[in-house]
């Protein structure tokens, strides 16, 4: 692995141990690749992926914008699934990101949707 990788790595871990969901306030994940980008809300108390939404869904796949517009609706589709749950409350995990750019933009759109964190 490249000392980049192992930076985020590292950083990933030390957020996790400060950031952990419980079915009541899950954890919204986000994992970003060069092309797409996805979130979970994880439950970590039982280890259970509750809801999960990624640039790849047909419904964003066929909106043609650019990845930053789309992790923004990738944001509004995971707040949907959560109200569809019933859940409000989220604890944002970025992942090892900067919170900058398409992460930022899935938070915005999360919180666009109606999650609070």
């Amino acid at each position: 692995m490249n000392a980049k990788v192992i930076s985020r790595q590292k950083i990933r871990y030390r957020i996790r141990k400060k950031v952990a969901g419980v079915a009541v306030k899950p954890r919204l994940a986000v994992f970003r690749s060069n092309s797409d980008i996805y979130v979970q809300l994880i439950d970590d108390a039982s280890g259970k992926t509750l809801a999960a939404a990624s640039s790849k869904e047909k419904d964003i796949v066929a909106q043609k914008v650019n990845k930053t517009e789309k992790s923004k609706l990738v944001g509004a589709s995971i707040a949907k699934k959560a109200a569809d749950l019933g859940l409000k409350d989220v604890v944002f995990d970025r992942g090892g990101y900067i919170y900058h750019g398409r992460v930022k933009a899935v938070a915005e759109g999360a919180r666009e949707g109606g999650l609070v964190f």
